[in-house]
């Protein structure tokens, strides 16, 4: 194997740790309106990912990162085609930790109602055009012979594309709700459950099709390996949030995501982003990667680096591993 298919495994890595760790996140803020019956009971949701959400995001950063420095022409194609989308996303980002941050600094009732709206939306956008913007990588887009992107806005929103946002979206709420009943007690942890247990339903159905449409379009006996995988693992998560074994649940919906991730990237290889106008005009492991001095110097700064990273969020996770309620909830004043 050679250091641009370890950076494309890397790479791969990484944007599954962003969809475990963000995706319920992400989920949590959706869950601000659906499963919050009141203000007190909005911010025990948001004090579940209080501690972590921005430790999170992270992950987003290197695996942006990576992408830029192993494969710039594979970053260039993707941020300059998926521009607006990518540009959505990174608002939302913005305001979404923007309102965690000032939804408690006045106690006006509009004052904190606007910024719990923000966390909803800013959390529900970037859910589904994660989706979108996958499922178009997977599904190739119009790349022609200069290696830059000629489509539209309007090519991304095709079938494919916006029932891989569906998927993603109701498998992050669902890894949240899971999340949810994981870091709570009392009635607020039974609803979540209750509410899981509709949203994995959801998924479930979406997820097969989704799964099935793409192994039928590029799938090979690997990918098939990680769509059943996905799929067992996801009935799973469905059979221990019913049975109260949340830890459980919440391990196996992330195995969900983690073998879905992984599907999607082995109907990649060896591409990185194929062409739908040439298969010639696609952009591979090969044509798309640095030097390899390169990949070689940062090989060795990753090998120092990530052992140190995995090991601080591990200790900010095991801190703050503790449920809460409403009745560590505070008075507002």
């Amino acid at each position: 194997m050679q250091l641009h298919d370890v950076w494309f495994v890397l790479i791969a890595v990484l944007w599954t740790g962003y969809f475990f760790l963000e995706g319920f996140d992400f989920g949590v803020g959706v869950l601000t309106k659906l499963l919050a019956r009141d203000r007190t009971e909005k911010r025990v949701l948001i004090n579940t990912i209080g501690p972590v959400w921005d430790g999170n995001e992270v992950w987003l950063l290197t695996a942006g990162g990576a992408t830029f420095a192993a494969f710039p022409d594979w970053y260039a194609t993707l941020f300059s085609g998926f521009y607006l989308p990518l540009l959505l996303i990174l608002v939302c980002l913005i305001i979404r930790g923007v309102a965690f941050e000032y939804r408690h600094k006045r106690s006006e009732d509009r004052w904190q109602t606007n910024w719990e709206h923000a966390i909803f939306w800013t959390s529900l956008i970037p859910a589904f055009l994660w989706g979108v913007a996958f499922a178009n990588i997977v599904r190739g887009v119009k790349i022609d012979a200069d290696k830059e992107y000629v489509g539209t806005l309007f090519d991304l929103l095709n079938g494919y594309a916006l029932l891989g946002g569906l998927v993603t979206l109701t498998l992050f709420t669902f890894h949240g709700a899971v999340f949810t009943s994981l870091k709570t007690v009392g009635d607020i942890r039974d609803r979540s459950r209750r509410l899981a247990a509709w949203l994995g339903a959801a998924t479930a159905v979406l997820a097969v099709v989704f799964l099935a449409w793409t192994q039928a379009a590029r799938g090979d006996t690997a990918s098939l390996v990680a769509a059943v995988v996905a799929a067992l693992a996801l009935l799973a998560a469905l059979g221990c949030n019913l049975a109260g074994r949340e830890g459980w649940a919440f391990a196996l919906s992330g195995i969900t995501i983690a073998a879905t991730v992984a599907m999607l990237f082995l109907t990649l290889f060896p591409n990185v982003m194929p062409s739908s106008l040439d298969p010639a005009w696609n952009l591979t492991v090969t044509n798309a990667s640095s030097s390899p001095y390169t990949l070689k110097i940062m090989t060795w700064c990753a090998g120092v680096a990530t052992p140190v990273v995995l090991l601080y969020q591990g200790w900010t996770y095991w801190v703050f591993r503790k449920r809460i309620g409403t009745q560590h909830i505070a008075d507002a004043h």
